[in-house]
């Protein structure tokens, strides 16, 4: 029988139905680093949303067959030592291939329209006190006949797109950047930087992807343009990106990510760069673009379908 346990149950808020063979099934809200080792010591198969199962942890834990991480991302997870180990991982993919291109298209339109600084012109009253019927004190530009640059082309940088195309937008997708050719249908990285209106990040965080946008690639971008993350928060050098605002060098930011999640205070009392700055122009949720509740029991059946496949797949050897 298979020990299945869900080290980070509180991130899911979706029905997980039990897969169809004999199993026991062990839930924990959340889980802290000196807890991971413990908890998992009788599993089979752990289930992880963002705890990290490092090669210390997994070294301790013999019986583990399937890590089944119950998101696309999979950095989490020390896959080297999983690979070396015969530990087989699992993500979910595609479960947010509708939310999280809804989340990025409201944050394109609120920065192009200036949502937020109106919003703030109006509870201090300046319409109130406007001579004329409406109150034009920002830009306000049209997505209709912009360029949209696409950097990661999955699935959900393709949806990103999908939704571009049908709003009039002109749709560029970045070649890898310092790639020795550029493939038919896309353009060199540093061109698209250049010639987008808005940038928009769908690539997974590697040692190859971190740090992609940094300052010199926010020198490349237009003053007009605005930058979109619902990545991985290490993507972006978050201090250049603040700079950058700061310093007019772009027209705004919207994200959905940090490069520490929750972002806590660091040992100095400092903040992340982005929550210090109060700006009209930059837009900071907190990881929610994956969350509506249709995405959410997606992958939430997805992942049952995940273990059972897994399960089906190595059965009777596996847990032998």
């Amino acid at each position: 029988m298979e020990t299945i346990v869900f080290l980070d149950r509180d991130t899911l808020d979706a029905e997980l139905r039990r897969p169809a063979f004999a199993h026991r099934w062990v839930d924990y809200g959340a889980t802290r680093p000196e807890e991971v080792v413990e908890r998992l010591g009788e599993a089979t198969v752990a289930v992880v949303n963002k705890v990290a199962l490092g090669a210390d942890a997994l070294a301790r834990l013999p019986r583990l067959r399937l890590v089944a991480v119950a998101a696309t991302g999979t950095d989490n997870v020390d896959l080297d030592f999983c690979r070396e180990r015969g530990i087989t991982v699992s993500n979910v993919r595609g479960y947010a291939v509708r939310t999280l291109p809804e989340h990025v298209l409201m944050l394109m339109l609120a920065l192009r329209r200036n949502l937020l600084a109106y919003r703030e012109d109006v509870r201090r009253g300046e319409w109130e006190r406007a001579e004329r019927f409406c109150l034009l004190t920002h830009e306000v530009r049209d997505l209709r006949g912009s360029t949209l640059g696409v950097v990661g082309y999955g699935a959900l940088g393709r949806a990103v797109a999908e939704l571009g195309r049908a709003l009039g937008m002109n749709v560029l997708v970045a070649e890898h950047r310092g790639a020795g050719r550029t493939r038919e249908g896309r353009v060199e990285f540093g061109e698209c930087l250049r010639a987008s209106d808005v940038v928009t990040l769908h690539a997974p965080l590697t040692e190859e992807t971190r740090g992609l946008i940094g300052r010199a690639e926010l020198s490349l971008m237009k003053p007009s343009a605005i930058l979109i993350n619902c990545a991985r928060g290490g993507v972006v050098d978050e201090p250049a990106l603040a700079e950058a605002l700061v310093g007019g060098r772009i027209a705004g930011a919207g994200l959905d990510v940090l490069s520490v999640e929750p972002p806590r205070a660091g040992a100095d009392g400092g903040r992340n760069p982005l929550l210090a700055l109060d700006l009209p122009n930059l837009i900071v949720t907190p990881h929610v673009a994956w969350a509506s509740r249709e995405a959410m029991q997606a992958l939430a059946d997805q992942l049952v379908a995940n273990i059972e496949a897994f399960v089906e797949k190595n059965s009777p050897e596996f847990g032998a």
